[in-house]
């Protein structure tokens, strides 16, 4: 399952656990192994200017989704791309405490929940979040038991 990250930003994060993240989360949501999907690691100057231009927001966020295929909709022939899951490092490395995640943890988190806002899933209202979270922390789980992934 192809899976890119590009890492435009300072803050030392371990990329290949999240390009792990991915590939399994995208793997156990069953999207087909034909479809890209890109990780980008971006300052919080760089993701404040997306959530104003994307979301309507003031000020960094911890993660952005922008979703452009959806799984078995796209046509033969080019690789279909999922989409691109931006994360800011720096935010995530504040909220991690507060959440009690190392920057890793929070981040592999981040990458969970952005790739299934790329698949559609949404939190805009108790309900949906209350599932969204869920689900994301029941890949994480998954992810971390699965002795494959402690040879990233």
């Amino acid at each position: 399952m192809p899976v890119f990250c590009a890492d435009e930003q300072t803050h030392l994060v371990d990329s290949d656990l999240l390009v792990a993240v991915a590939r399994f989360t995208l793997a156990q949501m069953r999207v087909p192994d034909e479809m890209e999907c890109a990780l980008l690691l971006v300052d919080a100057d760089t993701i404040a200017v997306l959530n104003e231009e994307h979301m309507g927001h003031d000020g960094p966020t911890d993660v952005l989704a922008f979703p452009i295929d959806e799984p078995g909709e796209s046509v033969q022939g080019p690789p279909a791309i999922l989409g691109d899951v931006v994360l800011c490092p720096a935010v995530a490395a504040d909220q991690a405490p507060v959440n009690g995640h190392t920057t890793d943890q929070e981040l592999a988190m981040l990458t969970v929940h952005g790739i299934l806002h790329l698949l559609g899933w949404d939190h805009r209202d108790e309900q949906e979040e209350t599932v969204m979270f869920a689900h994301t922390a029941e890949l994480l789980a998954a992810f971390y038991a699965d002795t494959s992934t402690t040879q990233l």
